[in-house]
């Protein structure tokens, strides 16, 4: 499909009752819609509730409007939604599915193109797959792609065991693993300030960069996900998908080309010349911290052990820093800092890369100090690039001053950036794979964390809680690049001006 042609095809949403399809995907495909992005489309909303097509075109209709309360054509949209109450492991419900599925495709004339998306628990993305294939929907003249969120697999075993599921009905160009961080504007951003940019590409190795530090902190607690979070985690939830890859981003090598066979091929690259972590290196390298109660925007919250549905001894991590060696030419010898945490000082995902410091500090002996020069990527809530340089101070004065050049996201251009999820389903329609997961990604990453998660779930953290609501985390994450001479830059006064 060329980049002009607008995608046709039956979009099937498993788990089109839940909170992600209301608040990301109803919204992400009416915006695709309002902007004349699509062809011939047609939605099928699978779920287990019984509902008539009138209830969950209302359901649709308040999806869209909370969203995009001044949209137009929302009528249009919404006639485009039919639904159907399904049972995952019923062949006979299946069949239902597929008899309507055929009926709008004949409609619709959507040329047998399917995308299945699974929004829902991932313990039924296996048996999904494997009754598609069994049951014949994957049997089409047309494309067919199935769209899964994380978390894929609980470690690389359970992993492995659901890939292997999924490959028995799907092919692995036809799977596309969506992390919501690779939507991102300024994720994808990453790419285009490395290579498009000689004043960058040049210094981006271990000769001019210092240390790189990728921060992604949340304010709230875990809320109503306490029974997911015990079984997964910070390192689960944050470090094996969104953290690593967009770390694998800032260390790839420039790719040959920006087909998707080669930008994955670099990444990973990157992933294989991650240093293991094993055994006591994991408290060397990796910190670990559970939020206690606070004071968070003037309001008391509570410890995550009080939360519900959380064990009052629970050993789970809400925070986790980490130091991340990759052993290659370009990197030797820089530490990438990873953190990422609940119930933080503020709601932020940075990225800073601090350059070394001049060989000999003339205007330090002055007035003032020289400050190191820094590339500020701001991912969210916030987006945009700020860099940091150190220029003469106004009057007689010899000494320096740091100054800053800022470029926000928020100009004409800003104003119609594609939300994250509008951008991935729109790739996944017209076949682009590039900003999803492959496997091998997957299995790699998994391969790292499951080292540190093991030492972790064999020696309880008689320290916990460590840190409080309204915190950067514990004081042992600071400790964790003291030790190499550095600190974490603070996220609140490195914003992109307003």
């Amino acid at each position: 499909m060329t980049q002009n042609e607008k995608p046709t095809a039956l979009i099937m949403i498993f788990g089109a009752t839940g909170d992600l399809a209301k608040r990301k995907l109803f919204p992400s495909l009416y915006r695709l819609f309002e902007k004349d992005k699509l062809n011939r489309f047609a939605v099928i909303g699978v779920a287990r509730r019984s509902l008539t097509n009138e209830e969950f075109q209302t359901s649709v209709r308040t999806s869209v409007t909370n969203e995009e309360p001044t949209g137009k054509n929302i009528e249009e949209f919404v006639s485009k939604f039919s639904y159907h109450s399904h049972d995952v492991t019923d062949s006979n419900s299946y069949s239902v599915l597929n008899n309507l599925a055929t009926e709008l495709d004949q409609k619709y004339m959507l040329n047998g193109n399917r995308i299945f998306y699974l929004a829902m628990a991932p313990e039924f993305f296996g048996t999904i797959a494997e009754h598609l294939k069994h049951d014949g929907l994957t049997d089409t003249e047309g494309f067919k792609r199935l769209v899964i969120e994380k978390p894929f697999g609980h470690d690389l075993e359970s992993a492995q065991k659901l890939n292997n599921q999924i490959r028995m009905a799907f092919s692995e160009n036809e799977i596309y693993r969506i992390d919501h961080y690779l939507g991102k504007e300024m994720v994808q951003n990453i790419e285009v300030i490395r290579f498009a940019n000689s004043i960058f590409e040049p210094l981006w190795n271990n000769r001019f960069i210092s240390n790189i530090q990728v921060t992604s902190s949340e304010t709230l607690g875990v809320e109503e996900r306490g029974r997911y979070y015990e079984k997964s985690g910070a390192l689960r939830d944050m470090v094996q998908n969104h953290m690593l890859q967009m770390v694998s981003l800032l260390a790839m090598e420039p790719p040959i080309n920006l087909s998707t066979d080669e930008v994955r091929s670099e990444k990973v690259r990157v992933f294989r010349a991650l240093r293991p972590i094993k055994g006591e290196e994991v408290n060397q390298f990796f910190v670990r911290g559970q939020y206690g109660k606070g004071l968070l925007n003037g309001k008391d919250v509570p410890a995550y052990r009080d939360e519900d549905m959380v064990d009052q001894e629970s050993n789970t991590e809400t925070f986790v820093a980490g130091k991340l060696m990759i052993d290659n030419f370009r990197w030797a010898g820089v530490p990438f800092y990873i953190r990422t945490g609940k119930r933080m000082e503020a709601k932020t995902t940075k990225i800073v890369i601090q350059f070394k410091d001049m060989p000999m500090d003339l205007y330090n002996k002055q007035e003032g100090s020289v400050r190191p020069n820094l590339l500020v990527i701001h991912i969210q809530p916030e987006e945009g690039i700020t860099l940091y340089f150190n220029a003469k101070k106004g009057g007689q004065s010899f000494g320096s001053t740091p100054v800053k050049l800022n470029y926000a996201n928020r100009g004409i251009n800003g104003i119609n950036t594609p939300e994250a999820y509008e951008r991935l389903l729109y790739d996944c329609l017209r076949g682009d794979a590039t900003n999803f997961t492959h496997w091998e990604e997957v299995a790699l990453s998994w391969n790292f964390v499951d080292n540190i998660s093991a030492e972790w779930e064999n020696a309880k953290e008689q320290s916990f809680p460590n840190y409080e609501s309204g915190s950067m985390g514990p004081k042992a994450a600071d400790a964790l690049l003291a030790k190499d001479g550095f600190f974490w830059w603070p996220v609140t006064n490195l914003d992109v001006e307003t």
